[in-house]
């Protein structure tokens, strides 16, 4: 059933609820009509390429939804065809699609639109500040590359700022150049260590896994989890024990995700979704 059809027969069905019964169920007619026109032709539909792609697109979009717990979406989905999943697709899919940073926070804007402000800040003044701005927005699109260029600038302007050099050593974290952005985070740890609300540290913590430290790393995953809730640690620590032979001790770090997940505001849920993931599929090897 097309969508903008189905909404249209469901708004009329809506405004029938001052009529009798037998006249609200009428309106509903088409709708299941349509449906079962559908079903009838469907041995026709089956030989038709561009239905079998479209219908797979729309099952594939559907299993997402609900896997992300996007009820709403799903729902129409369902009824839809073709252009609602499209739609999620564009607004909900490639919103949420894995990238270099997904799941590992910094603040700043996201949008073109400051892009373009810093840009021209930039170009007017080009402080430190203006630097360390654009390199977060660039950092949580993705694109490291240019938060990087961003951050060195920003510490060609201001060498002892801390967040630019703590900003700058995450950003060689995802860049596989942990060797890199070890002194980095280090010298932000010396100076505060719970610099960022601990996001520093973790930072710190998987540069130190990433060159074969654990026993250091699994300190300060320990450390941020004593006076954190994040689950980016819980999931890291579990793994680390995991490693160690100490499946108790995951199994604990890995229940407290999952629990948390199930009773945080959906702004947390959508931003923590790739940890949660991750907590689950641990759930299983344990």
């Amino acid at each position: 059933m097309h969508f903008g059809l189905f909404i249209f027969r469901f708004h009329r069905w809506k405004r029938s609820k001052g009529l009798p019964r037998s006249r609200r169920c009428l309106t509903l007619r088409p709708m299941f009509t349509s449906l079962f026109n559908n079903i009838q032709n469907l041995p026709a539909l089956l030989t038709n390429p561009i239905w079998l792609v479209i219908t797979a697109f729309q099952i594939w979009m559907l299993i997402h939804a609900v896997r992300n717990r996007e009820w709403l979406w799903a729902v129409f989905i369902f009824i839809g065809w073709g252009i609602t999943a499209l739609l999620y697709f564009f607004f909900v899919y490639r919103a949420s699609a894995p990238s270099a940073t997904r799941g590992f926070e910094l603040p700043g804007a996201q949008s073109r639109k400051r892009i373009k402000e810093l840009q021209a800040q930039i170009h007017h003044i080009g402080n430190a500040y203006h630097h360390f701005q654009l390199g977060d927005v660039y950092f949580q699109r993705g694109n490291l590359a240019e938060a990087e260029k961003c951050y060195r600038a920003a510490l060609e302007r201001d060498p002892k700022d801390i967040d630019s050099r703590a900003h700058l050593g995450q950003c060689l974290v995802r860049l596989n150049r942990p060797a890199e952005a070890r002194p980095f985070l280090e010298s932000v740890m010396r100076e505060k260590p719970d610099h960022d609300y601990g996001h520093t540290m973790m930072a710190l913590a998987e540069t130190l896994s990433a060159l074969g430290e654990t026993d250091n790393a699994l300190q300060y995953w320990q450390h941020v989890t004593q006076n954190h809730s994040y689950p980016r640690a819980k999931v890291q620590l579990a793994e680390l024990y995991l490693a160690k032979n100490q499946p108790e001790l995951a199994r604990a770090e890995v229940k407290d995700v999952v629990s948390d997940d199930q009773h945080a505001p959906a702004f947390q849920r959508k931003r923590d979704r790739v940890w949660v993931r991750r907590a689950k599929s641990l759930m299983g090897k344990l």
